[in-house]
């Protein structure tokens, strides 16, 4: 091993790096992090899954905290998942364990007797969630004052999937607050798969540290281009076919788009004879860990899985990995092929299956994003007054009454709070108003609404600003089989039908509602499961992309023969198709107008022209026959403009915003109107009904 970097680490963690993990060499990423880290630097690493970032971040930080003799809780390890804590624990705490240090873990399935005993003798390292360490900011029993005073360091594992939604700014909101409880300024890092946009994703960790830290990333090297392939089979029961006759003695992972298909694809694979594991939330952590862990030591063997396990969680070395319908982003695409080519002298990869034209034609786009070198940005969302409002309630508990004017103290300098201004008096104004919160001689407490919803019983609804659809544990006996979305309960035991769920098929035998548990029994029956969900929204550039594979001639090197023959079939059908234009084609007593725009902006397209958002897809906008695509367009613009769209649509846009109810009605509505963005929309060309190609343009 080259001893340059390795003399900088403190000799016990030298020593174990050679000596009990047998390294060779640090990885590249762990060279570039060691001397920033080891600095007390905060910083951003990127590299693709399995790339030792874990290793790169937390070396340093042993090392830092044995010269530097920190004490007590020094390190707060966040995941975005249970199910990855539990996976990391093991790991850190055995190395750990090497250098004279403790590694604890607190999350929802910990227990209460393991939390009590980390509030009595906090680890030096706790690896938790965003809404585990709300609870210990709000609990009179973790004395969080304590807790946290000698806290250094947070890094924040798997961060893009943090920033992208919400609970992003709830991470950073809690950060704030234990900094300020904290002696010392907080070290920030952020471990991440390549993101499109890095140093917008570092800002947004270290805005309001003195900090700003660094990009880390391994420098390019000869990399071998990863294997994919793109494939048209025309339906699940033929994906599970070429799943089960393509590269038999494997070990194989295929993601799927949602726990129902999961679900139908399993039981394909078991009817063919192939051994299937499963691995979706619906399920239990017991059956997920018995998956994954049989996953782990087998060989031939499919693990069927949602985007669960495109996050960091070891499943051991991967042969092959495949993919049901198209992944979602390009990034995730990279996420999931990285979890393959680890060993020696093989290549990442993955094969698409596409069951429809719709998941072909989105495949390729992702596909041709890919090879242009394209990676998604993340993008935090605007505007997060809803989570303001959850803070202030967080803080009143957390104070047990908050001093109005205090609250700029706690979480003014949060990135997605500290520009709000006036609108955050008015927020609080307005949660007064609603009774929401009670004000008296400049403290803030609860009303007796808020009281009713947020406190008592309720106080959980603060720590968390995850909205989820209320659900019932599945259990065979006292055996729990997973959850079951309420709705799915109402569905099958009104239809009499079976309920799929681990890959076989269950009959209902009692609900208990006042427990919300569901008793079932083993059934022989086919049935499809069901859960609530809804179609993937797309951007702008993925439809630009859509519409880019079907106007070009070419076909690469991924696609398949199938491939190459049903895309030439749907470019036939798409022969007007060309790139810089959208197309307006008559159809009966409507009209199609392909704006290849985005889901977004042609919901916003469709509420300009009169309609609901059910005429809209990522794609396209079904209009009336009558309908003018120029005319929508200039009327929508000018809405936007003047301010007075999303209140003429209001009741469009009634969308699940956790805790909008504490917020003014047109609070809430600005929102949502900050998170809905108009695309550019091309210019129209009228395509003649008759022939459906060339249509030069009555609009263009």
């Amino acid at each position: 091993m080259s001893t340059g970097v390795l003399d900088q680490f403190h000799p016990s963690v030298q020593h174990h790096i050679v000596n009990s993990l047998g390294w060779r060499s640090l990885r590249p990423l762990q060279e570039v992090a060691a001397q920033p880290l080891l600095a007390g630097r905060s910083g951003l690493l990127l590299a693709p899954t399995a790339g030792g970032k874990t290793e790169a971040a937390m070396l340093p930080v042993f090392s830092r905290m044995l010269e530097e003799d920190w004490r007590g809780l020094s390190v707060l390890y966040v995941c975005p998942l249970r199910a990855l804590l539990n996976n990391l624990h093991p790991r850190l705490e055995s190395f750990g364990r090497l250098v004279g240090r403790r590694v604890g873990i607190w999350h929802g399935d910990v227990t209460s007797g393991k939390r009590s005993q980390i509030l009595r003798d906090p680890p030096d390292v706790l690896l938790t969630t965003p809404e585990s360490l709300e609870v210990m900011l709000v609990s009179k029993r973790s004395e969080p004052r304590r807790l946290f005073r000698n806290v250094r360091t947070l890094v924040v594992d798997e961060i893009h999937a943090f920033a992208g939604d919400d609970r992003g700014w709830h991470l950073l909101s809690v950060l704030e607050r234990i900094e300020r409880m904290s002696q010392h300024d907080i070290q920030r890092i952020g471990l991440s798969a390549t993101v499109g946009n890095p140093e917008t994703l570092l800002d947004w960790l270290t805005a309001s540290s003195a900090d700003g830290g660094a990009v880390l990333e391994p420098p390019p090297g000869a990399t071998t281009r990863a294997e994919v392939v793109l494939d048209y089979v025309g339906s699940l029961e033929n994906a599970a076919r070429v799943i089960a006759a393509l590269h038999r003695g494997e070990k194989r992972l295929v993601f799927v788009d949602s726990r129902n298909r999961v679900e139908q694809l399993a039981r394909y694979l078991r009817e063919l004879g192939v051994r299937t594991l499963l691995s979706h939330a619906s399920l239990s952590r017991e059956e997920r860990l018995r998956a994954e862990e049989a996953f782990q030591q087998g060989h031939d063997c499919v693990i069927v899985a949602t985007s669960t396990l495109e996050l960091g969680i070891d499943v051991g070395d991967l042969d092959r990995g495949a993919q049901s319908e198209a992944p979602p982003s390009v990034a995730s695409m990279l996420q999931r092929m990285g979890r393959t080519g680890r060993r020696p002298g093989t290549r990442s990869n993955t094969t698409i299956l596409a069951t429809s034209s719709e998941a072909l034609l989105h495949a390729a786009a992702i596909v041709d994003l890919w090879r242009r070198g394209y990676v998604d940005p993340v993008e935090p969302p605007p505007l997060p007054l809803h989570v303001f409002t959850q803070q202030i309630m967080g803080l009143c508990l957390q104070e047990r009454g908050l001093a109005e004017d205090e609250w700029p103290r706690w979480v003014g300098a949060m990135p997605g709070f500290s520009m709000l201004g006036d609108l955050a008096n008015q927020v609080v104004d307005g949660m007064v108003a609603r009774d929401v919160l009670w004000r008296e001689g400049g403290i803030l407490w609860f009303g007796q609404r808020g009281e009713k919803e947020y406190g008592r019983r309720n106080f959980m609804e603060v720590l968390s600003v995850i909205t989820s659809p209320p659900t019932l544990e599945v259990r065979l006996g006292a055996e729990p089989l997973g959850t079951v979305d309420e709705s799915v309960v109402f569905r099958e035991t009104s239809e009499q039908t079976p309920l799929l769920l681990g890959g076989r098929a269950w009959r209902i035998v009692e609900v208990d509602w006042k427990r919300r548990v569901v008793q079932v029994r083993a059934t022989d029956e086919a049935q499809k499961g069901f859960w609530m969900g809804s179609g993937r929204p797309m951007g702008f550039d993925v439809c630009q992309a859509v519409l880019e594979v079907l106007s070009s001639p070419e076909e690469p090197d991924e696609w398949s023969q199938r491939a190459r023959a049903a895309m030439a079939a749907i470019r036939d059908e798409h022969s007007w198709a060309q790139t810089g234009r959208s197309f307006l084609i008559p159809e009966g007593d409507k009209q199609i107008w392909w704006t290849f725009a985005g889901q977004q902006t042609n919901v916003l397209l469709a509420l300009a022209a009169g309609l609901t958002p059910g005429a809209a897809d990522n794609l396209r906008v079904v209009l009336p026959h009558h309908a003018d695509p120029e005319q929508i367009v200039e009327t929508l613009t000018t809405q936007l403009k003047e301010g007075t769209f999303f209140e003429l649509h209001a009741a469009a846009f009634e969308e699940p915003i956790k805790f909008a109810e504490a917020l003014a009605p047109e609070l809430a509505l600005a929102v949502t109107a900050a998170r809905w963005r108009l695309s550019e929309v091309p210019p129209v060309v009228l395509v003649a009904a008759d022939d459906g190609a060339d249509g030069e343009s009555a609009k263009s």
